[in-house]
């Protein structure tokens, strides 16, 4: 919870005076029991119609008066929570980019999501309740006692013996509900995953005729969720009725009482009425502060969870030390050194991980220089991917070393070592947005920059003969362009970077055989300079490449040219034929 009053302390004067507004509106409102009291026993004896209307005038003026106090102290309570909360989101949207690939594969997206909705949407509505009823309701409960002391003091007794029970019940359900509303939470993350899955993927369900398959995997894990909530429900709403029946049995007592010593002369029946007034006050206190319980044990679970996140060491992929990585003496651009690399298998948050896992990639050894092209081919699940995710350093290595230029990549900074690169992965991702801003992505580039890098790309005619030009509006994920057209905004957008090095992580799947190899012979022309990895289930994207790496299992079985792994590599050999038919 340390991080809401982090959050909440720059606004730390805004804070203080919507407190010290509502703490006035508070002890205002005790007084309107005061004054109702005064008139039924010393006013309306004097039977003088003036001062019955300038007390009654009085009354309404500070209920007014409360109600004005009350609602601009709630509206800068929203606003400190919503000002509080639109940073707190910001920060953790920031860790969560720069989160390594070990750390998102740890946390998990659908649970990176509900963090930064459901989760800061309970602590935005905490912050709120706290500076409202946080006030409110002690100040009513502890004004309501010493008021109904000083009208009644035998009264009053009444009401203390119940407060240590009541505080007692209400602490006892709120410690057993933060472990329950967090389980509420990662089966809230459960559910968000199979929405996502099943949202994104709807045409791949369909087209199987899966629908009733994960409709049952909906209900199985809604049910979980139910189950959860409602465990974490039950028990935080059992404080409600326990309390309603403490107060209840508190007001018949106040009530027979107070009958009593009216009767007996020792008290007036204004006081009573007051007292009853009182008495409610009290009991609103009781039920406000067992909401803000309620609340806490949310908000601590939720407050947990990004806490989590927000404690993520910010500096796990900074640069090494070069004195621990020394550089190499070497001509090539792309060094890779007898690399082998595991999937970390996440334990907790902490980043504990088990070390018994088998290798992706297994003594990977290549170079690269400047200007030349590799291909890597190889069946699905062979690390052709992995390759690119060390060179990038969204992973490091588990043993040997990557080099660029000489340097290990583990010294360089992600914005140096990444800053050359120019990349579209496997499943690469186009924004709603126009498809200038898709291709630019950020950076500023001149129309004749856009047209080129269109162009180089193949989709530069296409974009002229729209309406709209590069002011047309992509939907979500390109759902309105073909499968080609976003592979090749894709590739124009990794050309508008103008790289050294591009990567190209089967991004010419959707093109045909014509366009694909267009495709290449542009790069070969306009880039003469580039260095291009390409990943790739053809061997027609990658037979011109300068050099060429089969992988199978995570292990290199051939490398080198063409024509070489023709005659020395049976695996190549064998794809080449299945798909070219010999030829």
């Amino acid at each position: 919870m340390r991080y809401i009053g982090r959050y909440m302390k720059q606004f730390r004067w805004r804070v203080a005076g919507g407190v010290t507004i509502k703490f006035a509106g508070a002890v205002l409102e005790l007084l309107i029991p005061y004054i109702l009291e005064y008139m039924i026993d010393g006013v309306v004896p004097k039977e003088r119609l003036s001062l019955i209307v300038l007390w009654g005038a009085l009354m309404i003026g500070t209920a007014l008066l409360v109600m004005l106090l009350n609602i601009y102290a709630n509206r800068i309570a929203a606003s400190v929570a919503r000002d509080s909360i639109r940073d707190l989101r910001h920060d953790l949207f920031e860790k969560t980019i720069y989160l390594t690939g070990t750390r998102f594969d740890e946390v998990t997206l659908p649970s990176l999501i509900s963090r930064m909705t459901s989760d800061t949407y309970v602590v935005q509505t905490f912050i709120g309740m706290i500076q409202r009823m946080g006030v409110r309701a002690p100040i009513m409960l502890v004004g309501g006692i010493l008021v109904s002391s000083l009208l009644d003091p035998y009264l009053a007794l009444l009401l203390l013996c119940m407060v240590p029970v009541l505080a007692g019940i209400i602490l006892f359900v709120s410690r057993k509900g933060i472990p329950l509303f967090y389980r509420v939470q990662e089966q809230l993350d459960r559910l968000t995953r199979i929405l996502r899955e099943n949202i994104t993927g709807v045409r791949v369900v369909k087209a199987l005729s899966k629908s009733d398959y994960e409709t049952r995997r909906y209900r199985e894990r809604n049910e979980a969720l139910t189950r959860a909530d409602l465990k974490a429900g039950v028990t935080m709403a059992l404080p409600n009725p326990v309390l309603n029946l403490f107060l209840n049995l508190g007001l018949s007592l106040v009530v027979l009482m107070g009958a009593y010593r009216v009767d007996r002369g020792v008290m007036q029946p204004g006081v009573i009425l007051a007292f009853l007034t009182y008495f409610n006050m009290i009991l609103q206190a009781v039920m406000g502060i067992n909401r803000i319980f309620m609340q806490y044990t949310k908000a601590g679970a939720s407050a947990g969870r990004i806490g989590a996140i927000l404690d993520l060491s910010a500096d796990e992929l900074a640069p090494a030390d070069a004195a621990q990585y020394p550089p190499i003496a070497t001509s090539d651009y792309i060094t890779f050194d007898r690399v082998s690399f595991r999937y970390p298998v996440p334990d907790s948050l902490s980043g504990e991980t088990a070390a018994d896992r088998e290798d992706c990639v297994s003594n990977i050894s290549f170079s690269l220089k400047a200007g030349e092209s590799l291909g890597i081919i190889g069946a699905t699940g062979s690390g052709k991917s992995t390759l690119i995710h060390l060179l990038m350093r969204f992973y490091d290595v588990t043993e040997g070393a990557i080099y660029v230029n000489g340097t290990d990549v583990r010294t360089l900074s992600l914005s140096e070592l990444r800053g050359q690169m120019g990349v579209v992965f496997q499943n690469d991702t186009i924004f709603a947005d126009t498809l200038a801003e898709n291709i630019s992505f950020g950076k500023e580039l001149t129309p004749e920059q856009l047209q080129t890098a269109a162009d180089h790309a193949g989709i530069g005619s296409f974009i002229r003969g729209l309406p709209e030009g590069f002011s047309y509006q992509a939907a979500k994920a390109g759902a309105n362009l073909s499968g080609g057209q976003k592979q090749r905004v894709l590739i124009a957008r990794a050309l508008a970077k103008q790289p050294s090095l591009l990567i190209l992580d089967d991004a010419s799947s959707a093109l045909d055989y014509r366009t694909d190899a267009k495709l290449r012979s542009t790069l070969r022309k306009e880039y003469p300079a580039l260095t291009t990895i390409t990943i790739a289930q053809r061997v027609s994207s990658v037979k011109d490449m300068s050099r060429i790496l089969v992988l199978e299992g995570g292990e290199c079985i051939g490398y080198g040219t063409h024509d070489e792994l023709l005659q020395g590599c049976p695996v190549y050999r064998e794809i080449y034929e299945s798909q070219m038919g010999g030829g």
